[in-house]
């Protein structure tokens, strides 16, 4: 019998220990969201993404006619 009641406080700590990974997990993942849409908000890094992506069409336009 006590066999039995220690499996089931072990079940237990392990519950536990999974939910606060997660809580981890999903603070960590809100966190990297807030950062990144601090980043995607400056002006600056949108207008060197609009540069990137301005050079790729005119390099795929050039290769498409040739030139």
């Amino acid at each position: 019998m006590a066999v039995g009641l220690a499996k089931v406080g072990r079940q237990r700590d392990q519950r536990g220990m999974t939910t606060a990974e997660y809580a981890v997990g999903t603070v960590a993942t809100v966190s990297m969201v807030g950062v990144l849409i601090g980043i995607l908000n400056n002006p600056e890094f949108q207008r060197i993404i609009w540069e990137i992506i301005k050079a790729i069409i005119k390099a795929i336009l050039s290769a498409i006619a040739g030139g």
